[in-house]
């Protein structure tokens, strides 16, 4: 069976990143859009990694444009978004598909129980979280209205890390 580690994605810079550079780390990956009422969701997001960063936490967001339309950038703009306008830290990929024909590889086997063992979960909002434990499986998954810092998703990474 696949884990988490068994795939890659590209960065707004063009850059390939391979996720095996995230073993024995607890991640949180979540799908994320620039014009959405979850959107203040980032900060929290930040906020949540900038806390257990040193215990071996990572937050991976996703970009998407597939709900409503609301992730315009891509590319350039998108990193600028992120790190300039949101002040954000943790990784943050280019733009991907999370539902449908030409959904990326990765969210493939985060929301499909065949592929990850656990969990069978699709995205049906922008800011649905996937948690993922040290040894790169889905263990855990979040709809978007579960606030990055509600006590029962820290309790979760706290019992993982």
């Amino acid at each position: 069976m696949d884990t988490f580690y068994s795939y890659c994605a590209v960065r707004p810079d063009g850059t390939v990143v391979d996720f095996s550079i995230f073993q024995k780390k607890v991640l949180l990956v979540v799908n994320t859009a620039s014009e959405c009422g979850f959107t203040p969701q980032y900060q929290q997001l930040e906020s949540l990694y900038q806390t257990y960063k040193d215990k071996g936490f990572e937050v991976i967001a996703f970009p998407s444009n597939d709900f409503g339309g609301q992730e315009s950038l891509s590319g350039e703009r998108l990193q600028n978004y992120c790190r300039v306008d949101q002040k954000l830290h943790f990784r943050v990929f280019d733009r991907v598909h999370v539902r449908g024909e030409k959904t990326h590889p990765v969210y493939k086997f985060l929301s499909q129980k065949a592929l990850n063992g656990h969990v069978n979960s699709k995205p049906w909002w922008n800011f649905h979280k996937y948690l993922i434990n040290r040894d790169g499986e889905v263990v855990d998954y979040f709809y978007s209205f579960t606030n990055p810092e509600s006590k029962r998703l820290k309790r979760k990474i706290e019992e993982l890390l």
